[in-house]
């Protein structure tokens, strides 16, 4: 139940980041949000874990902030299998929508954990 939580509040994100974000952010509809969703969650079960771990010399050396252009990666890897219903206009633009989703994640996280 919690993995379907997760990706009903990323396809949200995701639809109110294109709002906000318009000129940087394109999502189509609602069920190209939560397709992207479902495919951004299988990327980072099967694909993200294997790029921590390459990268771990360098995410050590940047203190962490490495992963946020490794989150930015598995963002564009979705982009380019969901299609042109999910775009974003640059790589810069990708790591700050990034942010953004890890920030919201994170503070959705605390806020909903059990004791």
């Amino acid at each position: 139940m919690r993995f379907l939580q997760k990706i009903i509040v990323n396809a949200v994100l995701f639809l109110a980041l294109a709002g906000f974000l318009q000129n940087m952010f394109y999502v189509e509809n609602i069920w190209v949000s939560l397709g992207a969703s479902i495919v951004l969650a299988l990327l980072n079960m099967a694909v993200k874990p294997v790029l921590f771990i390459l990268s771990l010399p360098i995410t050590i050396l940047t203190l962490g902030l490495f992963t946020i252009v490794i989150n930015a990666g598995m963002l564009s890897l979705t982009s380019a299998i969901v299609g042109s219903g999910f775009a974003f206009s640059s790589f810069g633009a990708t790591m700050l929508i990034a942010m953004l989703i890890s920030l919201v994640n994170m503070l959705i996280n605390s806020q909903f954990r059990k004791p």
